[in-house]
């Protein structure tokens, strides 16, 4: 049921003072509210002596008549009086007359209603349950029972009790409710007996589930820490986790290195690896150790840039050349630039990367022109909303996500768009393609239909994607892949600070900053300007760092700085990290706003942190909290609102500042950049570079000189382990 709200306040549950923590037991009495997933749940439950709680949570598919353990903290709803907000909760079968008919009546079981339940428990009582589960027959004993019926309401007691008992033996090891709802609907009544066999298993079968939480689990049940289930669970882990920093693969060496910081003998670990190979959860290949699905995403990208660059395209008509739209697009271009047009005209797969200034997205408006004129289909797409919406702006023409391009279908879990249902395009054109990982690489190259051109553009010197792998430098580093570097800074691009600052950290310098702004002078709109603020002290440069975005930042320049100005750090921890820079911005920039779960607050700027094709949002889409729903919030994210529940907001973190990785692919009025020497691990050229070139009008770089000084003179970034350079070159080969 639907009910958007409980209707009169029930009694207060039996407890001195209804605050704090509490552990209630009682029995379903109504669902007042249910979300649409069946997650969230706002619960009438029966305690002693008559006395009532409303509980909300994800509490899953509980229904009237059940017994549940909940625990929690009591808030108080400002119409509803006070409510629990439960953090666990566990299911126990119905003991007494009454829940049993009241969970038998609920609509648990067709054709059984409230009147047919009463008459079913007065004939057996408190021993009903045992009657349903050992002799069904006898339920033929109540009028209106056949024994088709009597089989329905056996088979549906069945499994509900098995489930009640398998979540309750989960939740016994610490399990949350979530997790141990997902576990029961993976491998239902043999739940319990899979995580006595094997809970780091929990780990490959489910995703969300990590080694932590499996490892948790194991010690509950006393395995070693040498078990060889827990050495295979931590060899897998380990490779995931370097999945996670970007690597495709890991070496066994570097492997057994890792797994040595959990304590593990590194001969155990190999021997983990050879089991772990043979029953197909990892694969060797090329002296790496690969997760299978990276293994066969890096065979696919090379065997389909191979396929892709030995097409032959259709040429181009003279006449198109000829036309005045396309003769007012080359104009203004340099060599480089009809290079790269030209480029696009005769070969079935081209790179075109260059820095700011240097005009990709003129020769992005005349590469679109010419295939326009020529009566090409153009699909034009990139990794995020924001830069599809940048691209789409640029040249006029529509562009999509790549996910939206590829036509992700939630109920099948795949994208619509493959090799078998391609791409209705002669010209597919990705732009801020160096944030394109291995597996979405395999999926875009596959939905290329053949005979139509692929156009990569990006910036070669910005950091590598989130995700594994490193194609776009790869496919640079192949010599037969065509390819154009646009390298010409054209005059006025280079009278900005932020395009001349970003071209000294290329060459190692650190940026000059612009001429300090007049005291006094009246605000005005940036234009390209780039300054240093120097502070020594994380902690205080923290401080100082809100104080420029709430402050300086709105009065010189009149931004506003909750939607024109966003904050880039390189890690998300620590006293100047992304995390202690939310709550600082969050206080100083939403104070007062209507709080909902996980602190999140009506006008609060947030971020998607992972893929969710379900609600159509990705890694890094940037959103706005619109209001507190009912169990969750509203989100507006490109222009629609999404609905999260409670149990999914793991999914969201503030974002008013933000990691440097996570704004790749986006572009900001104003970048405040935090750089301290406490990031000393992560600084390096190519992660101040992209900083810098996130912003269009004004970068202020908040922090100590040594940080800057050390970024600019890092110019290695950190190796990525794949394969996927010399597999192209293999496939090329070989053709």
């Amino acid at each position: 049921m639907h009910r958007r709200s409980p209707p009169e306040a029930p009694a207060q549950p039996p407890l001195a003072a209804v605050e704090g923590d509490a552990t209630l037991r009682g029995t379903v009495r109504s669902v007042l509210y249910r979300s649409a997933d069946g997650r969230y749940a706002v619960l009438r439950l029966g305690l002693e002596q008559g006395a009532e709680a409303v509980v909300t949570g994800a509490l899953g598919d509980a229904a009237p008549g059940e017994c549940l353990r909940v625990t929690g903290r009591w808030e108080r709803h400002p119409t509803h009086g006070p409510q629990l907000r439960v953090v666990s909760w566990v299911p126990e079968v119905p003991t007494s007359a009454g829940g049993i008919a009241r969970l038998l009546g609920s609509g648990l079981v067709k054709d059984i209603g409230p009147k047919l339940a009463e008459r079913i428990v007065a004939r057996f009582g408190a021993a009903t349950l045992d009657v349903i589960a050992d002799a069904p027959a006898r339920l033929a004993e109540v009028d209106g029972i056949g024994a088709r019926r009597a089989e329905r309401i056996r088979e549906v007691f069945t499994q509900r009790r098995a489930e009640i008992e398998s979540r309750s033996f989960l939740q016994g090891f610490g399990i949350g409710p979530a997790l141990a709802r997902k576990i029961w609907e993976r491998f239902g009544a043999e739940a319990p007996a899979f995580v006595r066999g094997n809970p780091y298993r929990l780990a490959e079968e489910l995703p969300g589930v990590g080694f932590l939480t499996a490892d948790r689990i194991a010690k509950a049940q006393g395995i070693a820490d040498d078990d060889p289930r827990r050495v295979a669970g931590a060899a897998l882990y380990v490779l995931l986790d370097a999945v996670e920093e970007g690597h495709a693969a890991l070496p066994p060496d570097e492997l057994v290195d890792r797994a040595a910081r959990l304590s593990l003998d590194g001969d155990r670990v190999r021997e983990a690896l050879g089991e772990l190979a043979a029953r197909g959860t990892v694969t060797v290949d090329r002296g790496l150790v690969f997760p299978p699905p990276l293994l066969a995403a890096e065979r696919s990208v090379a065997q389909r840039v191979a396929a892709q660059l030995r097409r032959t395209t259709e040429v181009l008509p003279a006449a198109a050349l000829g036309e005045a739209a396309v003769q007012r697009a080359l104009e203004p271009l340099n060599a480089a630039q009809r290079a790269a047009v030209d480029a696009t005209a005769r070969q079935g797969l081209v790179v075109l990367t260059g820095g700011p200034g240097t005009g990709k997205t003129t020769t992005v408006r005349a590469i679109v022109t010419l295939h326009a004129a020529a009566k090409h289909r153009v699909l034009l797409a990139a990794p995020t909303g924001r830069a599809a919406r940048r691209l789409s702006e640029a040249t006029g023409h529509p562009a999509l996500t790549i996910h939206r391009a590829l036509e992700w279908t939630p109920r099948l879990k795949r994208f619509a768009r493959d090799a078998e249902s391609p791409l209705d395009a002669d010209l597919v054109l990705v732009d801020e393609a160096s944030m394109i990982d291995v597996q979405l690489a395999a999926h875009l190259l596959a939905a290329v239909r053949p005979g139509a051109r692929l156009v990569l553009v990006g910036d070669a010197d910005q950091l590598p994607p989130v995700g594994p792998g490193t194609v776009l430098a790869d496919l640079l580093r192949v010599p037969e892949v065509p390819k154009v570097r646009l390298t010409e800074v054209f005059r006025q691009a280079a009278a900005s600070a932020i395009v001349r600052g970003a071209y000294d950290v290329l060459r190692g310098t650190v940026p000059t900053p612009s001429a300090p702004r007049p005291r006094g002078a009246a605000p005005r709109e940036p234009a390209g300007e780039l300054y240093l603020v120097p502070c020594d002290d994380a902690a205080e440069a923290a401080q100082k760092l809100t104080r420029v975005v709430a402050e300086n930042v709105p009065g010189s320049f009149g931004v506003d700085p909750r939607r024109g100005v966003q904050v880039l750090v390189p890690t998300h921890r620590g006293p100047f990290g992304a995390q202690r820079l939310n709550e600082l911005l969050q206080a100083a920039l939403n104070p007062g706003a209507a709080r909902g779960p996980r602190g999140l607050c009506v006008g609060d700027k947030v971020m998607q942190l992972r893929n969710d094709y379900d609600r159509d949002v990705f890694n890094g889409d940037v959103g706005v909290v619109d209001r507190i729903a009912d169990g969750g919030v509203a989100v507006h994210i490109d222009g629609r609102e999404v609905l999260y529940e409670e149990d999914a907001l793991d999914a969201l973190t503030l974002a008013y500042a933000a990691t440097v990785h996570k704004a790749q692919g986006s572009e900001y009025d104003v970048v405040v950049l935090g750089l301290h020497t406490s990031h000393f691990v992560l600084l390096n050229r190519a992660l101040l570079y992209t900083a810098i070139t996130r912003a269009r009008r004004l970068v202020v770089i908040v922090g100590n000189a040594r940080a800057l000084e050390l970024a600019v003179s890092t110019a290695r970034v950190v190796q990525r382990f794949g394969a996927l350079q010399e597999r192209i070159a293999d496939a090329l080969g070989a053709g």
